[in-house]
């Protein structure tokens, strides 16, 4: 087998980004993916005319009109508006947090009233301490008890005392009739899907599908000059400090004789009495007519060696850990860590795009 500029180890998003601006600047390039398809988790394939987000959906979204135009480079991005909806008993609620929430829950109709009426419910905590403090100290005990307890222990399998605030952080909290889950000046989803657009990124390279990384270079440890690795830090250094901990998720995937299933393309289930987090419509991300449906329901486990690792946890615990992982990282003098699991950080699309573009410019276009 020939030798190589770059290993590139995973055809997800940071991996195909880089492979792109690397095919560019004229490097030969070697992926080996695990798993039998490319996308990672942006994987999607088509089930009698819907277009399936396998691992979950995902909606590009960003104000970095550099991000955007690269990836409008390599898919039609058809306008798409995330609006989902919370199920708490038999009542349906608009997320995320906004006048429609609080009028639906409260009764309150102007953003004077709501915000009265979250300050007469809220805990004065001036330094929430974990994430049950934090939600208190923004909405109160009712309004934590209906929409975040519940559902927040099913995602991430442990008690809210036990998460830091900064995971309630992400959640958007609003004054005003907008559902609207991101402020992002560009969202949408490629036509057809993620995996038609990394198959793009990645043309011009050698993908090689069903091929472990590890298993790959024992026989082949001199097949690049560098080594792009996604996957997990703590596996590539065969866990000798310890395992980081991750969330996963199961899907459980129907088609139904339905033309319409649900209201949204996404109904979140806050109860904790239900098993599963939410109920994703697929179709409703092209707006799709077929005359059935495709949903999936979501189930949020705990990370097992041998499953796909989805959320690192991000605790004081796990990130000293990863600290200590980071530095021997550092030592590798041929290997770059990148990706969500080369990083162990929570990273939204438009992040890792960045973030592979930036590694490139650094790579190929040094001043």
């Amino acid at each position: 087998m020939q030798k190589y500029d770059y290993l590139i180890v995973g055809a997800g998003l940071f991996g195909a980004v880089f492979v792109s601006q690397a095919v560019k600047a004229k490097k030969t390039c070697l992926v080996v993916e695990k798993r039998p398809h490319t996308g990672g988790n942006l994987y999607t394939e088509n089930v009698g005319g819907i277009t399936v987000h396998v691992y979950g959906p995902h909606i590009f979204h960003t104000s970095d009109k550099k991000v955007w135009d690269y990836v409008n480079g390599y898919a039609f991005f058809e306008p798409f508006i995330n609006s989902p909806l919370a199920k708490v008993g038999d009542r349906y609620f608009h997320l995320p947090f906004n006048l429609h929430t609080f009028n639906e829950f409260w009764g309150v109709k102007t953003p004077e009233e709501a915000k009265e009426k979250i300050e007469s419910e809220r805990v004065d905590i001036k330094d929430p301490k974990n994430l049950e403090e934090q939600a208190l100290s923004m909405v109160g005990r009712d309004f934590y008890q209906a929409f975040i307890k519940g559902y927040t222990e099913k995602q991430w399998g442990r008690d809210c005392k036990d998460l830091p605030p900064e995971v309630l952080k992400r959640i958007p909290l609003r004054y005003e009739y907008n559902d609207d889950y991101y402020d992002d000046v560009y969202q949408g989803i490629p036509k057809g899907g993620y995996t038609q657009m990394i198959d793009k990124m990645l043309e011009g390279s050698t993908v090689l599908l069903n091929t472990d990384y590890f298993d790959f270079i024992k026989t082949h440890p001199d097949i690049a000059e560098k080594t792009v690795y996604t996957g997990a830090i703590d596996r590539f250094f065969g866990y000798k400090l310890g395992k980081l901990e991750y969330r996963s998720v199961k899907f459980d995937i129907e088609d139904l004789p339905y033309r319409d299933y649900q209201k949204v393309a996404v109904v979140n289930y806050p109860d904790k009495s239900v098993p599963f987090t939410r109920i994703i419509e697929h179709k409703r991300f092209e707006n799709g007519k077929q005359d059935h449906t495709v949903i999936s329901k979501e189930y949020s486990v705990e990370w097992k060696e041998g499953e796909e690792p989805y959320y690192p946890v991000l605790n004081e615990k796990n990130l000293e850990l990863y600290r200590k992982y980071f530095n021997l990282a550092k030592e590798e003098k041929n290997v770059i860590f990148g990706g969500r699991l080369g990083t162990y950080a929570y990273l939204d699309m438009h992040v890792t795009v960045k973030k592979a573009l930036e590694l490139a410019e650094k790579e190929f276009y040094k001043l």
